[in-house]
């Protein structure tokens, strides 16, 4: 996808970014603020875009990490990335955050086969396996929720070839569980999705939509109802 400037955000877990990319230069802001993602993700995207000395008006694309994640998290990027690509008519990318941690690895890593785990308390985890295609990120199975049993159980991993990395908060939170027999190589570094990852997988494979169309990406859409008051 060959476009000017694309604006990446998310806020779906504890990390708040944001990356700018005009032409071949991207900036970026990145800060581990749970509790002030409202606050700050409007912030940095002034931030970038005053350091790339553009506007909002002159973004051809906005990327949006849409989950799995926090459900406040999730429901803070999305609806701000809609009042964005609301007010100046912008095309969205969505990107799964399990796909942007292992677009990381590969990124830091060269990784070839990345196993995404987000944390998802409850005693689970947001999980997808994907491979290395051509420097990106490409989907073995869809996210879904799973228990805190050895990886190697999910009817995906004979499909899994080479070395197997793990990605994200899921596997420093339940390790122990997870890895039993220790057949994936779990990354220290790679924790959190960041959204210059996603900006990078956008424009490789995403699929822009109007900001109407735009969704969330819960999972666990039946536990986050049954949760509601009153439910």
């Amino acid at each position: 996808m060959k476009l000017a400037a694309v604006l990446a955000i998310d806020t779906s877990t504890e990390q708040c970014s944001v990356a700018l990319k005009v032409g071949e230069r991207t900036v970026t802001r990145a800060a581990i603020t749970p509790r002030e993602h409202s606050q700050r993700i409007l912030g940095f995207v002034q931030e970038v875009l005053a350091e790339q000395q553009i506007s909002l008006a002159d973004i051809d694309a906005l990327v949006v990490g849409h989950g799995p994640g926090s459900f406040t998290g999730v429901r803070i990027g999305v609806s701000v990335a809609q009042g964005l690509a609301f007010s100046h008519d912008i095309p969205v990318i969505a990107v799964s955050t399990l796909a942007a941690l292992a677009q990381q690895a590969i990124r830091l890593h060269h990784a070839e086969t990345v196993v995404s785990a987000i944390d998802a308390r409850m005693q689970e985890i947001y999980v997808a396996p994907f491979s290395n295609h051509n420097g990106f990120a490409t989907a073995l199975g869809e996210p879904h929720m799973a228990p805190l049993e050895d990886i190697t159980q999910q009817p995906w991993w004979p499909a899994l070839t080479g070395t197997v990395v793990g990605a994200g908060t899921g596997w420093q939170a339940y390790g122990d569980a997870l890895n039993k027999t220790k057949a994936v190589a779990v990354l220290d570094d790679v924790t959190l999705p960041l959204a210059e990852d996603m900006l990078e997988w956008a424009l490789a494979h995403g699929e822009p939509v109007a900001a109407e169309k735009l969704e969330p990406l819960y999972v666990r859409n039946e536990v986050a109802w049954k949760k509601l008051p009153g439910r």
